[in-house]
């Protein structure tokens, strides 16, 4: 019987070195059809890619949400934030998140496939939820990014809550918030390279292609 395990307290990861993240210098935010075109082709490189998304949050009773507003997608070295106003970018978007040799990897990710299928009329492929992969080693709640850096990782992994309320779909992003979108996608992406998993480990969701007609 596997062993229930409590995650650390906010007091203990205070105490913790803090977490050392993407800077602005490696975030990419591409705005052309060319820049949509060559993130594609750098992500779409990769096996695992750090995974999350924003919207502006909803503060009137019964307000129902537009979003995402941003999906972030990292890999170890830089972070790629499609802001979805730009239609142009929809469809190479939608063409990586269902693409099954690349795994999205990220934390809570049920409500996201729920926000994209009704943004851009798709099913997300091959989502590595890592709050699965915990429960597997015995974590009886979710987990969550904070957590999970300080127990994998032994840091402190910062969240400002002022940043992830704020207007996610603003024409420009303001630093803080691109630090904050990309550092989030990335990581979760950390986490699962210092867990050091194989593929057959990790409960990866809906990454056989799909049978053709």
């Amino acid at each position: 019987m596997t062993k229930k395990l409590e995650p650390p307290s906010k007091a203990d990861i205070a105490l913790l070195p803090p977490f050392t993240g993407l800077t602005l210098e490696q975030i990419i935010v591409p705005s052309t059809q060319a820049e949509f075109v060559a993130a594609a082709a750098d992500l779409s490189r990769c096996r695992y890619v750090g995974f999350d998304t924003e919207s502006k949050p909803c503060f009137r009773p019964g307000q129902i949400s537009d979003g995402p507003h941003v999906i972030q997608l990292t890999t170890l070295k830089r972070a790629y934030i499609f802001q979805l106003q730009h239609d142009t970018c929809h469809a190479l978007v939608a063409q990586l998140l269902q693409l099954p040799t690349l795994v999205k990897v990220g934390f809570g990710l049920k409500s996201d496939r729920g926000h994209l299928l009704r943004k851009l009329a798709i099913k997300p492929r091959a989502l590595l939820d890592l709050n699965l992969l915990f429960r597997a080693e015995g974590y009886r709640k979710e987990i969550g990014v904070k957590a999970a850096i300080a127990v994998v990782l032994k840091q402190r992994f910062q969240k400002s809550k002022h940043v992830s309320t704020s207007n996610w779909a603003l024409p420009e992003l303001k630093s803080n918030q691109l630090l904050y979108a990309a550092n989030d996608a990335y990581a979760a992406l950390k986490v699962l390279e210092a867990m050091n998993k194989t593929d057959s480990q990790l409960p990866i969701l809906d990454q056989e292609p799909e049978a053709s007609a």
